[in-house]
Parts: structure tokens; C-alpha cells; sequence
């Protein structure tokens, strides 16, 4: 990950959190952990845990708690008490600099432990999901500091979103079924850049893809990228594999499970478990059957199989890695950049939802240009006045 190699060494010097407690949920796997690292290089004391009951790898966890300044509570396959017994353990230690993936975190400052609110500069939010959640606080008045939406910024959007998820996801699915995608129908559900990412990777490996979408101008997209654009309720019949991108819930319920073929895979890409109606399945399924990864749901005389238990497939697999390294490279540069102007600016500025600075999504693209051996060209004056100019002839 040379990027964040380069900010760490940056942070090395500057110490831009020094006496400051940084607390994280985060996905607790090894790209995190050099995260987790480069923060307490810059002075930080780190308190981190996991944002997904099934994304921890507990090797990881461990190591993390052999680093200096740093407390990981995170643990593999923990119930949702434990899962929030970390969290707060998490905010015992007073965080000043909050970083999420999915907003966990936040919420629970705001609802369950508002005693901390006054001590907190601000924040960062890693994930889709998270960001629709801060934004509807921000928009009733309740989000009492600043965030930064990392999520929403072109370097993390354009390859985090598109490239990590589309490569980890199918990566995941392939490993835990060992099916092939080519010349399978799979059915994406969100054309978002999840969702363009998986359909052009599925499609790169010999898919023939179905697009479903509630935005009539994504749809569009989808078509003219080529893909099959139809609702979820035809899809149902046709499709293979499912992955759904949407951050939103019940996405694939009752009327899609009666449709779907002998042996569908169903799977999630989002954030949260909610996209894939898992409780009906739960109910109503005549016989379940457990595997590594997999769960197979007998409704009346069919099989569906649902992966990771409808939570992140390309993490709560149990092979599954998550994104690719040189991916995080750019979104961990990122969330540390922002912590480290959140550490600086956040006490000046007002509760809500900002976007990244563009100095600093533009200093990560220019890192790893260099870290790439790859040179650009420069804008020179003549250009800069032609485009500032009105009246440039005829």
C-alpha cells in the first residue's frame, strides 16, 4: 500500500493527532490494520472494532492488539450483544475522531451515549449506507458534528466502489460455490457504482447480466452499457446468481423466492443483512441446510442458496478477503487525509455531511501516480486563461 506508506511517514513527522483518541468500526482485516497503523504513527491512541459480525479476521484483531496505542475489540461471529458491547467499548475510551463504515458509531453517540457528543470534533464515513443514514439525520437537525462523506468522493467511488466491490464480490462468490459465471444469467440489483462495477466484471467473465433499478435514469444507463434492464419480479424467473447492491431493504422477498429457479444463489453486496428478506427464508423453508459460507434454504421443493448470511459477500465469507489491496490503498489514504483534516477543522465547522476536499482526493490520485510510475501532462497558462475566458472569437 505504498499511498498510505507515504502518508504514514508523513503522519510519522507531523504527528497531526498527538494526545487525540481515534475510534473506528471498521471491517477488521489486514488492509485496515495498516489504516489502524498509520493513524497511531501520526500520535493517535486507536480503539477500533468491527462493523459487521462476520468481516473480522481474528488473527488480525489480535495483531492489532500487539501495536502500540492501539485496542481492538473485534471478533469473529459475535452476537449482536457482543457486537455492541465493543462499540461500546469503543466510545469508553472518549474517541475525539470517529471513522465508520456503516454509521454504527455514530448512531450510538447519538442515541445511546449523547454524554460524548461534546467532546467529538467530527468524523468519517466509509460506505454508501452510511452516508444515506447521515444524511437523513443531517437533514432532520440531529447530526450534532461535522462528517466526511469519504464515500462520495470520485477516488473513492471510481475504484473502490467499482472495481472493489465488482472483483470482491464475484471473487467470493466463485470461491464459496465454485460455480462458474460464464454464460449464467446474473442479476445485479442497483445500478449505483456497486452496481456497474459487478455488472461489467460479471460480464468481462462471460455473463449475460440483468440490470433491476428504481431510478429511471440509472436504468437507462444500463441499457445503453448494454446489459438487460427488467424488474426484480422477471429477473426472478431468469436468474442464476443474485447480488444486490442497494443499500436499501427487502430487495429479494416472498414473491421473488416463489419465482426463482431450482438452485439460485442469492447474495448482497450492500452494507447491512436487510436487502435479502433472510427471516421469511428462516420461516418458511421446509429444511435448511448448512455449509461453509452457504446457506440452503428447501422452499417447497426447490433449493435457494443464500450466501454469508445475506451479509457482505466479499467479506463474511469465509474466504472471503474484501477488497482488493491496491483499491484500499486509495479509500485508506483517503480516510486518513480526512481524520487528519477533521483533527484540524472540525471543531470550526457545523454539524452535517461534507465532502472530501478536492486538494486532498486529487493528492491521493497524484500518490499513486507516482507510487504507478505513471507521469501526466500540466495545464499551462494559456489554456488556464482560455478557459476562463468569455470571449474567445469566432
Amino acid at each position: 500500500m505504498p499511498v498510505l506508506a507515504t502518508i504514514k511517514k508523513q503522519f510519522g513527522k507531523e504527528k497531526p493527532f498527538k494526545g487525540m483518541t481515534i475510534g473506528m468500526a471498521l471491517h477488521v482485516e489486514a488492509k485496515t490494520a495498516n489504516l489502524v497503523r498509520t493513524l497511531a504513527a501520526g500520535g493517535a491512541e486507536v480503539h477500533i472494532t468491527g462493523c459487521n459480525p462476520l468481516s473480522t479476521q481474528d488473527d488480525v484483531a489480535a495483531a492489532l492488539n500487539k501495536v502500540k496505542g492501539v485496542r481492538c475489540y473485534a471478533k469473529r461471529a459475535c452476537t449482536v450483544e457482543e457486537y455492541y458491547a465493543a462499540i461500546e467499548k469503543v466510545l469508553d475510551a472518549g474517541p475525539v475522531v470517529t471513522i465508520d463504515d456503516g454509521m454504527d458509531l455514530i448512531h450510538y453517540l447519538h442515541t445511546k451515549r449523547r454524554d460524548l457528543l461534546k467532546t467529538v470534533i467530527g468524523g468519517c464515513e466509509e460506505t454508501t449506507t452510511g452516508i444515506h443514514r447521515l444524511r437523513a439525520m443531517a437533514a432532520e437537525g440531529k447530526l450534532e458534528f461535522s462528517v466526511i462523506a469519504v464515500n462520495d468522493t470520485p477516488m473513492k467511488r471510481f475504484f473502490d466502489n467499482v472495481h472493489g466491490t465488482g472483483e470482491s464480490a464475484l471473487t467470493s462468490i466463485m470461491i464459496t460455490t465454485n460455480s462458474l459465471i460464464a454464460g449464467k444469467y446474473v442479476v445485479v440489483a442497483g445500478y449505483g457504482f456497486c452496481g456497474r462495477g459487478l455488472a461489467r466484471k460479471a460480464h468481462g467473465l462471460g455473463a449475460k447480466v440483468i440490470v433491476t433499478e428504481i431510478d429511471p435514469r440509472r436504468a437507462l444507463e444500463a441499457h445503453m452499457d448494454g446489459f438487460h434492464v427488467m424488474t426484480m419480479e422477471k429477473a426472478a424467473e431468469i436468474g442464476d446468481i443474485f447480488i444486490t447492491t442497494t443499500g436499501n431493504t427487502s430487495v429479494i422477498t416472498a414473491r421473488h423466492f416463489r419465482k426463482l429457479k431450482d438452485g439460485a444463489i442469492l447474495s448482497n453486496a450492500g452494507h447491512f443483512n436487510v436487502e435479502i428478506d433472510m427471516e421469511y427464508l428462516a420461516k418458511h423453508a421446509d429444511k435448511v441446510i448448512q455449509r461453509e459460507g452457504i446457506e440452503t434454504f428447501l422452499l417447497k421443493g426447490k433449493s435457494i442458496h443464500v450466501l454469508a448470511e445475506g451479509r457482505l459477500v466479499n467479506l463474511a465469507t469465509p474466504k472471503g478477503m474484501g477488497h482488493p489491496i491496491e483499491v484500499m490503498d486509495l479509500s485508506f489514504a483517503l480516510q486518513a487525509l480526512c481524520a487528519r483534516y477533521i483533527a484540524k477543522n472540525g471543531e470550526s465547522l457545523e454539524g452535517g455531511v461534507y465532502d472530501v476536499p478536492q486538494e486532498i482526493d486529487e493528492q491521493v490520485a497524484r500518490l499513486k501516480l507516482g507510487s504507478l510510475g505513471l507521469s501526466i501532462d500540466t495545464i499551462t497558462e494559456e489554456q488556464k486563461k482560455y478557459l476562463c475566458s468569455w470571449d474567445i472569437g469566432t
